[in-house]
């Protein structure tokens, strides 16, 4: 059928692929988290987001070190110290992130 339409975000779109890393109810709000406080534990990281499960955040921190946005470092202490933040990824999203959200709000003025 050569008049079919075919959306080319539904394969290997990079579009699809950078929602992917940053969508889901908690990504956002960790890295922003990560973004404005710096190098956080994981326990001050979940006292700042009301109402998310230990396996949700633990489950977001990994999606987002395996997408290059979050890097971990743990410090051989006793206990144990392990710190997120945000790596340059996330630096060079901040200014997509401030337009999205000016596009947002102007969206939310308009209805």
């Amino acid at each position: 059928m050569a008049n079919e339409h075919v959306c080319p975000c539904t394969v290997g779109c990079p579009l699809q692929k950078a929602m992917s890393s940053i969508g889901g109810r908690w990504k956002m709000s960790i890295i922003c988290s990560l973004w404005n406080d710096g190098p956080t534990r994981y326990n001050d990281i979940k006292r700042k987001m009301n109402g998310i499960s230990n396996t949700m955040l633990a489950k977001s921190l990994k999606e987002l070190e395996n997408d290059g946005l979050v890097k971990r470092t743990e410090y051989l202490e006793v206990p144990i110290r392990v710190e997120y933040e945000v790596t340059d990824a996330v630096t060079s999203l901040v200014p997509i992130l401030t337009e999205l959200a000016a596009w947002g709000s102007k969206l939310k003025s308009d209805n």
